[in-house]
């Protein structure tokens, strides 16, 4: 099983370590082949994804099996893009068009949601006891997404250092289990429940 994974360049390198580390202990000996197709920025749109997705899925020498296109529901255009997940989700269905081997997904409203949920350790991370942005990351919004809130306490820390996506949520996530923030963000499940479901795996609950 080969899946393609189109996200923005940062996310790649901070994120799907930690997804294929949660995915190994549920998949022991059916582990599929994540293929990360990262992108400069934000993912692509339009015709531009449909033209990815078409040649991933349909190339002569190494096909995809699935591909899946994870983009942030805050991407910083103005006026938003996208007012919430469902909308980008449909929005990339239209561009690519209805074919089962592709799974959109959408952070709500950005990646760094998902690392909301281990709020102790970015304390630890910024030296700084600011306290968590509310018990839903999820609904941490557009007017103040949830990488601003992390940019915000590592700038007020003690560390002296500025929040890094790539460096930072790999240190945010290390060690811990994704099922954490899965169980408090509905479309991070969903993520890992297309990659659970498509490998026949026992979904998230």
């Amino acid at each position: 099983m080969r899946i393609a994974i189109i996200v923005e360049g940062q996310t790649e390198k901070a994120f799907l370590p930690s997804v294929r580390d949660f995915l190994k202990v549920r998949l022991s000996g059916r582990m599929p082949k994540l293929d990360a197709l990262p992108c400069d920025g934000r993912i692509p749109t339009g015709d531009k994804l449909k033209r990815i997705v078409g040649r991933l899925l349909d190339s002569r020498r190494d096909p995809a099996d699935a591909v899946i296109a994870l983009t942030d529901v805050y991407t910083g255009s103005t006026p938003p893009e996208f007012a919430d997940a469902a909308e980008a989700k449909r929005k990339m269905r239209d561009w690519v068009g209805d074919d089962e081997r592709f799974h959109p997904h959408a952070a709500q409203y950005d990646f760094e949601a998902w690392l909301l949920s281990y709020w102790s350790e970015i304390q630890k991370l910024a030296g700084h006891n600011r306290a968590a942005p509310g018990s839903l990351p999820e609904q941490v919004n557009h007017d103040n997404p949830p990488a601003h809130r992390i940019k915000e306490i590592f700038r007020a820390g003690s560390r002296g250092k500025a929040y890094v996506k790539p460096r930072d949520a790999s240190r945010i996530l290390r060690g811990k289990d994704l099922l954490v923030s899965a169980q408090a963000c509905p479309e991070l499940k969903a993520f890992l429940n297309t990659i659970l479901g498509l490998c026949d795996a026992d979904v998230i609950a």
